[in-house]
């Protein structure tokens, strides 16, 4: 990637001391990391300057991006700051990889705004911002040997997008041998990207800790992602389907627990005793509730049936829409190799969702915990290297994967799921909500949106 004839002179400091700009110039810059003041942020373009730039006595933390940042990066960025500390440094990559496209997909399209990069990324806290050219990262074209992403890497976005894991994979390890991090942060709304990441970290002896952040979230709930600038007005609309959806099945999950809850408070007492038990606890329909008690009771709910229930009735009124939502995939997951889960299924889930909007491809996921009494959901990867950087620092927003930064959604527990608010005026006629707290989390391969 070459600088732009506004880009300041390769390998030379950036003052971020302005406003960052985009494409359209809608996104202001979020504001700097108090805990670590903007400073001018280095900008090199080989690997020759970078490994030339004095290294700090700290650790050194990467966020991998494909560029057109926006808030969930800087989330990203921010995290990467304060787990580092004064003494660490962060390094942003901007590289848009062609190994991760496929054919008819947007590489040409894929927005290229790295004036701005800089200074969102500067602002957020890092030292070094390394944007490389294509011939830089892939020196003598398209390299004959990549790392494949195995059986994991041909489900969901694998399966719709043949090869994309090995492209994300292999840029992913050329990026972390140039820039020899301690630390490697991306978003989990890009669950399956994190992953495959994650395992081939564990596998490989790659001396570095992958770090997931949770997904950040427009208001109205859609999850942020530099594609979200090509959805027009109603389209926009009709994508908060996709958020709607994971909602949907995480409140319905949740109105489940509290029924099985209620269920073994009350215990199986005859019905008139039951339903005594009921109006004990205030409940102003003990009659009905007693009948609804005592089919909770009967046995096991089925809650991965229940969620995929619930999210597939507000995608199938979201595909009546104008314009109408396309589906691609709703999955419910094993986190550890994404396979679905079946219907007795106990423990924690990946709800993944993936479709078009226009001509615009989305995805979006959420996780869930089955089981009565199931611990708070963990990183979205256990069993690797990866961690939750919510264990470590306290941030509240996502970032996009791109070349990798791609993010899962924080979910509220099941058994402790708000209850659904008024829908936004700008929704789809759906009736779940965005959660009570803003999720936080970076996205795409190495650090990049998708």
């Amino acid at each position: 990637m070459t600088s732009s004839p506004l880009s300041p002179h390769p390998d030379q400091p950036v003052d971020a001391s302005h406003q960052a700009r985009t494409a359209d110039g809608s996104h202001p810059a979020p504001p700097a990391d108090a805990s670590h003041p903007a400073h001018p942020a280095h900008l090199v373009h080989t690997a020759a300057a970078l490994r030339g730039l004095p290294r700090s006595t700290g650790v050194r933390a990467v966020v991998m991006t494909m560029g057109a940042l926006h808030e969930g990066h800087a989330t990203l960025i921010r995290s990467a700051r304060r787990r580092v500390g004064p003494e660490g440094q962060v390094v942003v990559t901007v590289f848009v990889n062609p190994l991760q496209f496929g054919a008819g997909e947007d590489l040409d399209r894929y927005p290229r705004t790295l004036d701005a990069d800089i200074e969102l990324a500067a602002a957020a806290g890092a030292d070094v911002v390394f944007a490389p050219s294509v011939d830089e990262v892939y020196p003598g074209g398209e390299p004959q040997i990549r790392i494949a992403a195995g059986p994991m890497g041909t489900l969901l976005e694998g399966a719709s997008r043949p090869g994309h894991f090995d492209g994300v994979l292999t840029v992913v390890a050329k990026l972390m041998h140039l820039t020899a991090p301690d630390l490697a942060f991306y978003g989990e709304k890009d669950a399956q990207q994190l992953a495959v990441i994650t395992r081939m970290a564990a596998d490989l002896n790659f001396p570095v800790e992958i770090v997931g952040v949770p997904t950040v979230r427009e208001d109205d709930g859609l999850a942020l992602s530099s594609r979200n600038r090509y959805l027009s007005g109603p389209e926009r609309c009709t994508a908060l389907a996709l958020s709607a959806a994971l909602f949907a099945a995480r409140d319905r999950l949740a109105a489940e627990e509290a029924l099985r809850a209620r269920a073994a408070s009350v215990g199986h007492h005859p019905a008139p005793d039951r339903a005594a038990a009921l109006a004990a606890l205030g409940e102003d329909r003990a009659a009905a509730d007693a009948h609804a008690v005592a089919y909770a009771a009967a046995g096991a709910l089925h809650g991965p049936a229940v969620a995929r229930a619930a999210a597939r009735a507000v995608l199938d009124d979201a595909a009546r829409l104008d314009p109408p939502l396309t589906l691609d995939y709703l999955a419910l997951v094993d986190p550890s190799d994404f396979t679905e889960v079946p219907d007795a299924y106990e423990g924690e889930a990946i709800l993944a969702v993936a479709a078009k909007v226009g001509s615009t491809r989305l995805i979006d996921n959420i996780r869930l915990v089955f089981g009565a009494g199931r611990p708070e959901p963990t990183a979205a990867h256990q069993g690797g290297a990866t961690t939750d950087a919510a264990d470590t620092a306290n941030t509240g927003g996502t970032a996009d994967a791109a070349n990798t930064g791609g993010t899962a959604d924080t979910a509220t527990p099941a058994a402790s799921a708000p209850p659904a608010s008024a829908p936004s005026p700008s929704a789809p006629s759906v009736t779940s909500t965005p959660p009570a707290t803003s999720p936080t989390t970076p996205q795409g391969p190495l650090g990049a949106t998708r």
